[in-house]
């Protein structure tokens, strides 16, 4: 232990000196910025720390996410994260404007997002003053794709997110959707089919090959985004268990519905029937498609974008059974679901301001979720 700290520092200040496009902030400078990191600035908490709000000597509004010393797994994300997105910028993916890496305090500094995490906005128990038309959700469907696209495509080498999930995607003040959160994202070389790592990442998201056997390919990202997909159209968490036994799993009840050709009695009821029922359907039979049981049979993202603008018709597809979380469940019963739960363990789950409720309804009570990832689940703007 004695030896540990120093060689982790230097760990950090070697990969920060190694990145030219990032900015270098003192300590001192955030601290002012975040008001000495009043608790009436905080907007998020997690496993490795605290987001605050914070104004820049610029006058740049600011995420400014404060690593915990204590978090050792944390200094390993704290590094992901500078590594993966200081070289990546998309319309559709979180800001990172810098770092302080000053002693023993690692912060990371972030864009400012005011209009918080879907989790919060859309699918919280209490409903925000924000107005998801059906055209809105169509854009925030687009975008999120977009972004996962190019992660997926674009960069090279490809990274993997692995906790695409409705409290990682942030809206600015245009209701553009960024993906946040890549403290658990893998690089992922082209000469590799999967990747066997731990498991992480959010039950109720999670790919079934991925949570039974690690094997980590861009596919569980797809079908996580199937979900969310799923979630965005109905307006509910993926998981509720104070609903009706047959309700409770969403993806089960939208598979259920499809089979029965009734897809359309599951748009949120909150639009009012304004919006287009054929589209809507669509979006629903593509969240399918992205969670189909075998990976191999789910679009690339590339394609899951222009099935979503129209240019590709969903309907040449084939859906077949997706996975299901239900049955993940019961396969825990065995000796190799037994070793999955294990994998699974976390500790320490994701905690947003005021949202507490909310993560319970939309994870399974019975798979522990949120590999202790902290996220900016709830950046938002207090004075609203």
């Amino acid at each position: 232990k004695g030896t540990s700290q120093p060689r982790r520092n230097t760990e950090v200040d070697e990969v920060v000196s190694s990145i030219q496009n990032i900015n270098l902030y003192s300590y001192r400078e955030l601290r002012i910025a975040a008001e000495n990191f009043s608790p009436a600035n905080k907007v998020g908490e997690g496993g490795f720390g605290i987001v605050y709000k914070g104004v820049l000597k610029d006058g740049t509004v600011a995420a400014i996410k404060v690593l915990s010393p204590e978090s050792r797994q944390g200094v390993r994300e704290f590094l992901t994260e500078i590594k993966l997105i200081a070289d990546v910028e998309h319309d559709n993916l979180v800001k990172l404007y810098g770092c302080c890496v000053e002693e023993d305090h690692r912060i990371l500094v972030y864009g400012y997002l005011k209009n918080n995490s879907l989790a919060q906005t859309l699918l919280g128990g209490n409903r925000s003053s924000i107005q998801f038309n059906w055209p809105t959700r169509c854009r925030i469907c687009i975008g999120v794709a977009q972004g996962l696209a190019f992660l997926h495509e674009e960069v090279r080498p490809h990274i993997v997110h692995r906790d695409i999930k409705a409290s990682n995607i942030l809206l600015d003040e245009n209701l553009m959707p960024k993906i946040s959160d890549f403290g658990l994202a893998k690089l992922f070389p082209p000469n590799l089919t999967h990747i066997s790592t731990r498991v992480a990442g959010t039950a109720g998201y999670l790919a079934p090959e991925y949570a039974i056997r690690g094997q980590l390919t861009r596919k569980a990202d797809i079908y996580s985004f199937g979900v969310l997909l799923l979630e965005i159209v109905c307006g509910r968490p993926n998981t509720n268990r104070r609903l009706v036994p047959e309700e409770q799993y969403l993806l089960e009840r939208v598979w259920d519905l499809h089979e029965k050709g009734e897809l359309v009695s599951l748009v949120d009821t909150s639009l009012n029937e304004d919006y287009n029922a054929e589209e809507a359907c669509k979006y629903l039979k593509i969240g399918l498609l992205c969670t189909q049981d075998m990976p191999k049979l789910r679009p690339t993202m590339s394609t899951v974008v222009k099935m979503l603008m129209g240019e590709i018709d969903v309907n040449d597809y084939k859906i077949s059974k997706p996975g299901l979380l239900s049955e993940f469940i019961s396969f825990r019963g065995s000796d190799k679901g037994k070793k999955a739960k294990g994998n699974l363990k976390n500790s320490s789950s994701a905690v947003s301001g005021g949202s507490s409720k909310l993560d319970n309804s939309s994870s399974s009570s019975e798979i522990t979720t949120s590999h202790a990832t902290m996220t900016f689940n709830s950046i938002y703007d207090r004075s609203n």
